[in-house]
């Protein structure tokens, strides 16, 4: 079904362009030349396309390794987050307990803790579990959020409770109602999670930085942080680096893009 088009478009439309601007030079300057990219003045479209960058790239670095790495890490944060978010959030949504209240303001009070202040008491406990120097140091921190939980319960509070009295009225547990009906109903919430969680796992430098140093375990930004760190700077062999580390989260967010807007647009359901 098409959709009306609003004036809002008229702004929104340039506006997609200016942040569209930086992700095609990125790309084209990975098949321009350097001796292109340093010329003056630089040119926008390459006089011709090169994949000298890319080669050099998965020639010099375990590219293949630390993007592996970064899938484990992203994939195991995001499987993490649907199960316990969704769980966590359906119990403070609907769940009448002593103390539901003041557990809920306390969980989402700690979104404002800076995760800096969190580092050296994360680290110390990594390290009596023997974490450090793992891959399970980059995704243990991601298995679960206050934001996942409290995204995932302000979306069950807008659903209706009347098929969940239904669902328990044919003889469906608690557990039953939620995986049955409630569930299914929520994918465009829980593609909204996965993609706020595929963007924080993948990105992740700073902790990775203090917790990883075995360059087997790296994930694909802080290997190519101390790749670049490690070699004079080849700007088209880094654009290269760029464009490889920010592909998986654009192809992620184009999967799940109508359950994302879907969710923000969303304020209740009517039936």
């Amino acid at each position: 079904m098409s959709r009306k088009f609003s004036r809002w478009h008229l702004l929104l439309m340039p506006l997609s362009l200016v942040f569209l601007l930086p992700l095609v030079q990125m790309l084209l300057a990975s098949f321009t030349s350097n001796a292109d990219i340093n010329r003056f003045p630089p040119r926008f479209i390459p006089s011709a396309l090169h994949i000298s960058g890319y080669v050099r790239l998965f020639r010099d670095a375990p590219v293949g390794r630390w993007m592996l790495n970064s899938a484990i890490v992203s994939g195991i944060a995001i499987v993490s987050h649907l199960v316990l978010c969704s769980l966590g959030g359906y119990a403070y949504a609907r769940l009448s307990f002593r103390g539901r209240t003041v557990a809920f303001v306390t969980l989402v009070a700690t979104i404002m803790i800076p995760t800096q202040m969190l580092m050296i008491p994360t680290y110390f406990m990594f390290s009596h579990l023997g974490l450090i120097d793992t891959l399970g140091a980059a995704f243990v921190p991601f298995l679960t959020s206050a934001f996942g939980v409290f995204l995932m319960r302000q979306f069950f509070l807008s659903l209706p409770k009347d098929l969940e009295e239904a669902g328990r009225i044919d003889g469906l547990t608690t557990f039953g109602v939620f995986f049955r009906i409630v569930l299914p109903l929520a994918r465009p919430a829980l593609a909204t999670l996965a993609v706020f969680t595929l963007l924080n796992s993948w990105n992740d430098l700073l902790w990775p930085l203090i917790a990883i140093n075995d360059p087997s375990k790296f994930t694909i930004q802080l290997g190519l942080v101390n790749f670049q760190g490690a070699h004079h700077i080849d700007w088209q062999e880094l654009m290269a680096c760029n464009v490889v580390a920010t592909a998986p989260l654009i192809i992620g967010f184009l999967i799940a893009q109508r359950q994302f807007v879907q969710t923000m647009s969303m304020s209740g359901l009517k039936g």
